[in-house]
């Protein structure tokens, strides 16, 4: 009897042995190939040119406009010379919102006139002409319910809450002061108002409006609600305590058209042996219309298709299908995100993953992940292979906008991470261009999102 157990711990003891030695062994390979991955980005990454092509021969793509459409053309044939699996479209129909002529604006106190810099927030109607109105400033929900009704009624509600510099992740502070730009035309209309201008959501002080997406309640009025850049919100700031009776006069020409057909454009590399597990990695194709959308999403589109490209040429063929999909509409209406759940669902497929690229392409710093914490623990056990490229933070965290609908789908969902200390200085304005953007960094979180897929699609979740 002593002998058996003797045998069976010894048994035990050298199996537990072998597990170490092969979970070595299969770590060393790992690092061995994320190596890989890694120089190849670095020696002939193609993101940084594939991002010249798309913002220098598109530019501005706001869905439902001749640009969108354009770029869904150059991203189906960029991704069939890509020469991956399989490259198709998926229709989708998305709104179809126009800015019009450029807007202007100006405040009249004291015989004295000042321009500003504005811009019509995503969605916003037009002012019909121009719109001319007193101001009052606000810098909270509370202050704005405690004003009287005849201090707001008829007039231009002003929201001036800034960001809150201290936060640290600058994505934070965009979402806490987020909510003026979201519902600033509702509120105010509710109060009897007949406009909105609302401070730009930026940390830097300069003169670019920050455009976005509002609103409306089909209970109240649909006011124009418009951006102020920060000098010019802490100018007019300045302006009202002077003379809170001043006049204020914005001209907007946007409007909203019936919706278009427009498309999601998906390419795919076949699993090697579990080609009906899908792992989805993406960004969204459209961006705002003041520029080259260039962070904003041009950045996560070329990482998504620079994933599978990565992953072909180093000979690293994912065992599960790996999948790059540019989403249309994410900027103002997420109907790519949904009709990519939809699609999905309907299929019956099986979902292991789904990353997205969405702040900006900047130098990486790692993932956070949407899943359950046992999910969450196995790829947190990946971190030490990424330590050598200073992307190793992975934690519980946001997915993204455009994967959130395959939530209840899919095992994890995973937000690529970056610095984003300086992406909201030119978020949804007109200075998010091509020049903007550091190629090595680019390069950098091309090989780091491919190294956690080609993780994924080797062990599974």
């Amino acid at each position: 009897m002593h002998v058996l157990l003797r045998s069976v711990a010894t048994v035990a003891l050298a199996a537990s042995a072998l597990t170490t030695v092969s979970a070595q062994s299969a770590a060393k390979t790992d690092s061995v190939n994320i190596r890989r991955i890694y120089d190849e980005a670095l020696l002939h990454g193609q993101s940084y040119e594939n991002l010249r092509q798309l913002t220098g021969q598109v530019g501005g793509r706001l869905s439902g406009s001749p640009e969108a459409q354009k770029a869904v053309e150059w991203g189906k044939a960029a991704m069939e010379k890509a020469g991956f699996d399989k490259v198709y479209l998926q229709e989708v129909m998305v709104p179809h919102w126009v800015r019009g002529a450029k807007e202007k604006a100006e405040a009249k106190a004291g015989g004295k006139t000042t321009k500003f810099n504005v811009c019509a927030l995503g969605g916003s109607v037009g002012t019909n002409g121009k719109l001319k109105a007193g101001v009052v400033e606000v810098d909270t929900w509370d202050e704005l319910a405690a004003l009287p009704a005849e201090k707001v009624k008829g007039k231009i509600v002003f929201f001036n809450r800034p960001m809150n510099p201290t936060f640290i992740e600058t994505g934070r502070a965009y979402g806490d002061a987020g909510d003026q730009r979201r519902r600033g035309a509702i509120e105010a209309a509710k109060r009897g108002a007949v406009g909105a201008l609302v401070r730009s959501l930026s940390l830097a002080h300069d003169d670019y409006p920050h455009t976005g997406t509002m609103s409306y309640d089909d209970k109240v009025t649909k006011l124009p609600a418009a951006a102020l850049s920060t000098n010019g919100a802490d100018q007019l700031s300045q302006l009202l305590k002077a003379d809170p009776n001043l006049t204020f006069e914005l001209e907007m020409n946007s409007q909203q058209l019936p919706e278009v057909k427009s498309y999601n454009v998906v390419g795919e590399l076949k699993g090697s042996k579990y080609p009906n597990e899908i792992i989805t990695v993406g960004g969204h194709l459209d961006s705002w219309d003041l520029a080259q959308g260039a962070h904003d999403d041009g950045t996560g589109i070329v990482q998504s298709m620079e994933v599978l490209r990565l992953l072909k040429a180093t000979g690293l063929r994912p065992e599960r299908t790996v999948r790059a999909v540019f989403f249309m509409n994410e900027e103002n209406g997420t109907r790519g995100g949904l009709k990519y759940a939809e699609l999905a669902k309907a299929a019956n497929e099986q979902h292991v993953a789904a990353m997205e690229s969405d702040g900006g392409g900047f130098t990486p710093r790692g993932f956070g992940v949407d899943a359950d914490p046992a999910t969450l623990a196995k790829i947190q056990q990946w971190a030490p292979l990424f330590k050598p490229y200073h992307s190793e933070e992975i934690g519980a965290g946001h997915g993204g906008t455009d994967i959130g609908p395959l939530k209840g789908q899919v095992k994890a969902l995973i937000g690529y991470e970056c610095d984003d200390q300086r992406y909201f200085d030119i978020h949804h304005t007109a200075a998010d261009t091509f020049d903007k953007v550091n190629r090595r960094e680019l390069e950098l979180g091309d090989a780091s999102m491919a190294a956690l897929i080609y993780l994924i699609s080797k062990y599974g979740l």
